[in-house]
């Protein structure tokens, strides 16, 4: 089963390919990544949503991703 995780207080510079490198890292596995943007300029909101593919994955990477 995947757990969808929150991640706030992104720089607006963040890309989806430096969030995915950061939650990979140990082995861990990512179904996917999503960076909000905003409608009407594009520009990201400054949070995602990143969806581990096992909920062990997904704990792991609050630990070692937390602050």
């Amino acid at each position: 089963m995947s757990k969808r995780i929150f991640v706030g207080n992104l720089s607006y510079d963040t890309t989806e390919d430096t969030l995915l490198a950061a939650f990979e890292q140990d082995g861990r596995k990512v179904a996917s990544v999503f960076i909000a943007t905003d409608r009407d300029t594009g520009r990201p909101r400054g949070f995602a949503f990143v969806e581990m593919e096992s909920e062990d994955d997904a704990e792991t990477a609050i630990e070692a991703l937390n602050g």
